[in-house]
């Protein structure tokens, strides 16, 4: 039996994410976004209210349930809708309201999701948004990022959770190198046993990977887009190594990639 590698597609209802940071801010903005995304043939809308590029400013906690608790609550009517958060208020709510996957980048939430029946991400991160650029000394890199994601899983298996994913926080208190290692050795985390996935789209260190001859090309304040040819290049090597999701921004590449090849040996 085969498993098909999902996609998972990212919704930032913010002001300040790093590719597309107020674009759909608005409701009704990312609701169509959303709702496209489905007919792409996403499998799963992640939906996040906080950003967490490097030296992003927390907000409260009602400022981010404004922000996602009426997307979550439409948008689960339509498909499987995660949410992407630290804050425990805002997951809970969220689930409420339809969710049923937290995507945790502080890998902390897993009692929340046993006692709620939801699945979850557990990912690799150090420090705060305002620190995790400087936190990137590791004496075994992929052998530290490993041992803590298993660790995380096996309390999140004890506190009943039974649907998890562990994501290796591409550019979370990692160097471009760094990053490059870890998705070079990405077949050691399949190995772990646990679902793999993955979120590199647009990241900054693309521009490095694929060596453009010019310098990254240039693109309007806020639009990124430029790196979906590298984004993509990314989530076919890590659909070839048997990674389990792939979250990205442009879900029509993805849903592609994987059409073509992202089976994943179950």
């Amino acid at each position: 039996m085969e498993n098909r590698c999902l996609v998972m597609g990212i919704l930032n209802a913010t002001p300040d994410s790093f590719s597309d940071g107020g674009k759909y801010l608005d409701f009704q903005a990312g609701l169509n976004r959303g709702l496209e995304m489905f007919q792409e043939g996403c499998d799963i809308v992640d939906i996040g209210g906080q950003s967490t590029r490097p030296g992003a400013d927390l907000v409260p906690t009602d400022v981010e349930l404004a922000r996602v608790g009426d997307l979550v609550a439409e948008l689960s009517k339509h498909g499987r809708v995660s949410i992407d958060t630290t804050n425990p208020v805002v997951a809970m709510r969220a689930i409420e309201y339809g969710a049923s996957l937290i995507n945790d980048v502080s890998a902390t939430l897993y009692e929340l999701a046993g006692s709620w029946g939801v699945g979850w991400v557990a990912m690799h991160s150090r420090g705060t948004p305002k620190t995790m650029s400087s936190m990137t000394d590791y004496k075994n890199l992929v052998e530290e990022v490993k041992g803590f994601l298993t660790q995380k899983v096996d309390q999140a298996v004890g506190c009943g959770v039974t649907e998890v994913y562990i994501d290796p926080g591409i550019g979370f208190a990692k160097t471009p190198d760094q990053n490059v290692e870890i998705l070079s050795k990405i077949h050691e985390f399949v190995a772990t046993g646990y679902p793999v996935l993955i979120g590199a789209s647009r990241k900054s260190f693309l521009g490095t990977l694929a060596q453009w001859p010019q310098g990254e090309p240039s693109n309007p304040p806020g639009d990124l887009s430029a790196r979906d040819e590298a984004s993509l290049g990314v989530a076919c090597w890590c659909i070839s190594q048997g990674v389990s999701v792939v979250r990205v921004h442009n879900v029509a590449q993805a849903v592609a990639a994987v059409a073509l090849g992202g089976v994943v040996p179950g």
